[in-house]
């Protein structure tokens, strides 16, 4: 098939790169293998009639803090806010919560409520042009984010960014509930809580519910990935799902930007022997077993200020969250995991009922049913939760990759995002996106800056393609190179 510019794959990072070239005037051709498009911004009936539930992202706080997509205008997307972001129930005690409000949050947080303001604080309070600096790890940077002010802030940030969330919290935090936030936070990660970066990624979700909040789109994200759509058809691209890209050579155009993982590209062609090797060498991450529900009620949680969150952290303490996580780097199952919950209703009544869905995270491709294991976490925070359900649909890492085949063995991140990756996604380069087949960019998840629901991926490939200076791709260049 061909055009000016093919992007293949619409998750977030392609739909957000077609966007990009579309409104610098080229003539865009987007390419989706699956029926309906969005990749991670699908969503359907996956247990009863009527009752909305989304495949992969629910929580969209990297939508509204990211430079590519919070300018964007976009029909018909409501962000919609829980009346708390997220909380941390624990057994003996009050749940923690996230307020959009730093000091709210400082006052459920005892003695911990200056680190807190001293870390995740500072990035709530350096606002966009900090979080735009963290979004572009590799640049370009503009005056604001070059500002005294800025990189002071960055770094004030980046010390403690830079450790284990178990350093962070064992010396920083004092308090058995800022250090069972911190590791509630920092688990997002999927990593190892002793692994360097893990504090970082935890403070860096925490000051974005203080900067954007934990929103949800209106409707299911499915609403989000429509839209991107109908906005790259208004401005004259063409967008076609259920189409497979098998090869590169398959395509003719100046420009190819490809929202597939390494081990994909690998496939699709004919690589440099050095870069082939790189590239194979990329690691994936830890899988998801996640299980989505129809309720009958709103879940009953032991502390009723749970109900108001958006996002639940369920595994009590620093410990437990270390030692469960420690477990799946392992390659074991944890009996009691970390559970990650979203509970829509609380700020979407609109998607026809209380659904709610979880995920804990597996060792790559995992084939061990976690049903038991996180059911069983719920009901640890609230009892009577199992007699509220009506419906179950579950998806192993099999499932989520048989959807999406960017989540090779359930790996919902694109890739470990260790420290070696952090700087080497997928392989060191000052311009990762770039590929040595002229004109041929990646921009998934697998690219810097990563995971998450922010379309920087896409952006940074295509602004790129659009130098003048790259040469072009054809089917009979590349091949054999």
């Amino acid at each position: 098939m061909s055009a000016d510019a093919v992007v293949v794959g619409s998750g977030p990072n392609g739909l957000v790169a077609a966007v990009t070239l579309a409104l610098a005037g080229r003539e865009v051709l987007l390419l989706e293998a699956a029926d309906r498009f969005g990749g991670g911004l699908r969503s359907a009936e996956l247990t009863l009639p009527g009752r909305v539930h989304d495949l992969g992202a629910t929580v969209m706080a990297m939508a509204l803090a990211s430079p590519a997509m919070r300018e964007l205008d976009l029909a018909g997307v409501e962000f919609v806010h829980p009346p708390v972001a997220a909380a941390h129930p624990l057994d003996d005690r009050p749940a923690v919560l996230v307020h959009r409000d730093v000091r709210r949050t400082c006052e459920g947080l005892g003695r911990d409520a200056a680190v807190w303001r001293a870390t995740a604080g500072v990035v709530a309070r350096a606002g966009f042009p900090l979080t735009d600096l963290l979004l572009k790890p590799l640049g370009p940077w503009g005056a604001r984010q070059l500002r005294p002010a800025t990189l002071a802030a960055g770094a004030r940030f980046g010390v403690p960014a830079a450790l284990p969330a178990t350093t962070l919290g064992r010396h920083a935090f004092r308090t058995l509930e800022g250090r069972a936030l911190l590791a509630g936070l920092a688990a997002h990660s999927m990593l190892d809580l002793r692994a360097p970066l893990t504090g970082g990624y935890g403070l860096t979700l925490g000051a974005l519910a203080h900067l954007v909040g934990w929103p949800l789109v209106k409707g299911g994200s499915q609403v989000l990935a429509d839209a991107l759509v109908a906005l790259l058809r208004k401005l004259g691209g063409q967008a076609v799902s259920g189409h497979r890209v098998h090869r590169l050579a398959e395509l003719d155009a100046e420009t190819v930007v490809l929202d597939v993982s390494p081990e994909q590209f690998l496939r699709m062609a004919e690589l440099p022997a050095p870069y082939r090797r790189r590239l194979a060498r990329f690691r994936r991450g830890p899988g998801v077993f996640k299980l989505d529900w129809a309720l009958d009620g709103p879940v009953p949680w032991r502390d009723p200020a749970v109900a108001e969150a958006g996002t639940v952290h369920l595994g009590g303490t620093l410990e437990e969250i270390t030692l469960s996580e420690a477990e799946t780097a392992a390659g074991r199952h944890s009996p009691r995991p970390y559970v990650l919950l979203v509970q829509p209703y609380a700020a979407d009544p609109s998607r026809g009922g209380h659904t709610l869905w979880a995920y804990c995270h597996v060792p790559n491709g995992s084939a061990v049913d976690m049903t038991g294991a996180i059911e069983a976490q719920i009901e640890r925070f609230a009892p009577g939760f199992r007699e509220r359900v009506l419906a179950r649909h579950v998806m192993g890492p099999a499932a989520l990759e048989a959807a999406n085949a960017n989540l090779l063995g359930g790996d919902i991140g694109g890739g470990l995002a260790s420290l070696g990756q952090f700087v080497k996604r997928p392989v060191w380069s000052p311009a990762p996106w770039r590929t040595p087949l002229p004109g041929v960019f990646l921009c998934s998840a697998s690219t810097p800056p990563g995971p998450g629901v922010h379309g920087m991926g896409g952006h940074q490939a295509a602004r790129l393609a659009l130098k003048r200076s790259m040469p072009a791709w054809r089917p009979d260049r590349g091949q054999g190179v």
